[in-house]
């Protein structure tokens, strides 16, 4: 009877993922960098407004092809660099695990999200997004209606007059809106409802609807999602409940998850692994069958590296709010299955250090598999594109952490010292995530590995999280977890 329950516990599957990238480049100057930056010097305003991308130019970047699985991570070592240098033929904003969109038609998808009047958008402009949105194949005859007849640029010029307002552009410096604060049991005085918080909050619904709704087309039923697990980083809520959140519902509420619960998991980067092993162990112990984790944009990183990008005279490539949504189930023979009997925590006791945290998260759970690093296939970690990194300082963050991997298999006899860079070729892949903190973390390596796994072509890949838990200033420690992601040999 142990023996049953145990092999009815290893047996979550990760049914399917989907990815969106929206295109947000006017939205740049609100990025919290950006926005404290321009305020301090506002002649920054213009060359930021001149460094940025078209549409076209953002679906052909190479990352944002293999983020929405038009290409392979390890395509990307194949292409020259720059990246933004090489455009990649015959690209699209449809991929294989969702799509890029354009500014305008986010818009309209915030303006969806928006219950309580808050987005004013120009008539001509929302009829003309209303029109495109209607061409789109996961919006109905019911959302389109739902979005309102505009106001004309004289009121929202009015709007603007009366202080406490954010206006709202396209093209860079097209107005075509504005967002008020919110108005109305005592709201008027509450910072957490004014424009600059409530825009944070629509985005990542706006993107986490979108995100959740491809993998609904492609996965499910809606009506079959039992529990949705937000794992984003805004906080959501008012003066008195800064982070009360559940942005989950908020979500699946858009998106025909009637029959759903759900709350939102807070463990800065390390949020979706967090939730993927929560959501995980639901479903192995047969509370709920099926539970979805999703993650809207991160609003407050966007533009967050661009001084480094205006000081190479190259495009603020931090102009996408990322978001994801993974589907994870009861065993159904062929999806890959989450190892729960080998979850790597990274313990109050850890220490801080990055061989620490990497001790935790990678040798001891494969120690506990018997299994040696080299028998990994790849490594998921923090995937943040070097293109929007190096500029500013940060590194290559990736192939830092994949040279630390090696580094034990160097010290555990498992490859000579010489072949170091080989595995980390092998074992690694390049960098191609926006750096939305969260998003960034593992997840965006998840679609790409079930597929290689389902057509063969891959037995296992790791992921793994690390958290910053000390930006809070109430605790000097780290986070971090992690999982084993296996093929599945067929049968329950």
């Amino acid at each position: 009877m142990a023996n049953s329950s145990t092999k009815q516990i290893l047996k979550p599957v990760v049914k399917g993922v989907s990815y969106l990238l929206a295109h947000v480049p006017s939205m740049i100057r609100y990025g919290s960098k950006p926005s404290r930056e321009i305020e301090h010097d506002p002649s920054l305003l213009a060359p930021v407004l001149n460094h940025l991308w078209s549409f076209d130019e953002a679906v052909a970047y190479p990352p944002n092809q293999v983020f929405i699985g038009n290409l392979d991570p390890d395509d990307l070592l194949h292409i020259p660099t720059p990246w933004y240098k090489n455009p990649s033929p015959n690209s699209s904003r449809w991929g294989f695990f969702g799509e890029i969109m354009p500014e305008d038609e986010f818009y309209g998808v915030m303006k969806l999200c928006d219950e309580f009047d808050l987005i004013l958008l120009e008539e001509g402009f929302l009829k003309e997004t209303a029109s495109k949105l209607k061409e789109h194949p996961l919006f109905s005859t019911e959302d389109l209606q739902k979005l309102d007849s505009g106001i004309s640029q004289k009121q929202i010029k009015e709007k603007l007059s009366e202080g406490d307002v954010m206006p709202l552009y396209v093209q860079g410096d097209q107005l075509i809106g504005c967002l008020q604060r919110a108005r109305g049991g005592g709201a008027e005085e509450d910072p957490n409802l004014a424009p600059d918080f409530l825009i944070e909050n629509l985005a990542t619904r706006a993107s986490g609807v979108m995100a959740l709704r491809h993998l609904i087309a492609k996965t499910g039923d809606a009506q079959d999602i039992d529990y949705l697990l937000g794992c984003g980083e805004e906080a959501v809520g008012d003066r008195y409940n800064r982070g009360g959140g559940n942005m989950a519902k908020a979500i699946g509420q858009l998106c025909g998850c009637t029959r759903a619960t759900g709350s939102d998991v807070k463990a800065f980067c390390c949020a979706p692994v967090h939730a993927i092993v929560v959501a995980a162990s639901l479903v192995a112990s047969k509370i709920f069958s099926n539970v979805v984790v999703v993650g809207g944009g991160s609003f407050a990183k966007l533009g967050m590296k661009f001084q480094g990008h205006l000081r190479n005279d190259m495009p603020i490539l931090e102009d996408v709010l990322a978001a994801t949504a993974i589907w994870i189930s009861q065993d159904d023979g062929k999806s890959p299955i989450i190892r729960l009997d080998s979850i790597g925590k990274h313990e109050i006791s850890s220490g801080s250090s990055q061989q620490a945290i990497l001790d935790k998260l990678v040798v001891q759970p494969l120690d506990q598999l018997g299994l040696k690093l080299t028998e990994v296939d790849k490594y998921a970690t923090e995937m943040h594109n070097p293109e929007l990194t190096e500029p500013q300082g940060s590194g290559n963050v990736p192939k830092t952490n994949y040279r630390t991997i090696g580094s034990f298999a160097v010290l555990r006899n498992e490859i000579p010292r010489d072949k170091l860079d080989h595995f980390v070729e092998l074992h690694g892949m390049p960098g191609f995530s926006p750096t939305q903190g969260h998003i960034a973390s593992a997840v965006p390596v998840l679609g790409h590995s079930i597929r290689k796994m389902l057509r063969g072509e891959m037995k296992n890949s790791m992921f793994l999280a690390k958290g910053s838990l000390f930006l809070g200033r109430v605790t000097q420690l780290s986070d971090g977890i992690s999982f084993l992601l296996e093929r599945n040999e067929g049968g329950a």
